[in-house]
């Protein structure tokens, strides 16, 4: 793991993933990215607009490609879209170049958040309320099977960032 220092947080859609990159970035001195961010400016236009213009595999496609953009990036934190670890090669690519992180959630704790910022989402901006907990629910149970490859799973809910960064620091023996 020493020269790939690199952190990719992943997660649920809702389970703050951005907020914990960018404390976890604060407290290691590296640099922030956000995924979703790095598309739109790829892109020229929001998620939403990619989504609605061109659909979800033309989103996945240019997130795959932003991703892997950012391959030479040191010292660095990045947090991913909800898919990005379940699309093409993603996962075994973010395993290869840095260490993986994924923030944990169950249905309901992500229905709760993600209930507040719906029409931000593409996904879920015209689910109800027991409709979005199917659709978290399922699609959670699907998405699993790549979060789990990640080499550290933690409980979503008041991340604690000093253990979280002590960990990544004895992973990448600093």
């Amino acid at each position: 793991m020493i020269g790939l220092r690199k952190v990719y947080i992943i997660g649920f859609m809702g389970s703050g993933k951005t907020t914990v990159g960018k404390k976890l970035a604060a407290v290691l001195g590296w640099s922030f990215w956000d995924l979703d961010k790095k598309v739109e400016e790829k892109a020229g236009i929001s998620i939403q607009e990619i989504f609605s213009r061109n659909g979800e595999e033309f989103f996945r496609t240019i997130e795959s490609e932003t991703l892997k953009g950012l391959e030479c990036e040191t010292n660095a934190v990045i947090s991913t879209g909800g898919g990005t670890p379940c699309y093409a090669d993603n996962m075994d690519f973010m395993l290869k170049t840095g260490l993986t992180v994924y923030l944990k959630l169950s249905p309901v704790q992500l229905r709760n958040r993600l209930s507040e910022s719906k029409g931000e989402r593409p996904l879920i901006k015209n689910l109800g309320k027991e409709e979005l907990l199917v659709f978290i629910g399922k699609k959670l149970h699907i998405r699993e099977e790549w979060y789990n490859k990640a080499e550290i799973c933690i409980e979503g809910v008041d991340v604690d960032i000093k253990i979280l960064s002590s960990r990544v620091k004895q992973t990448f023996n600093t």
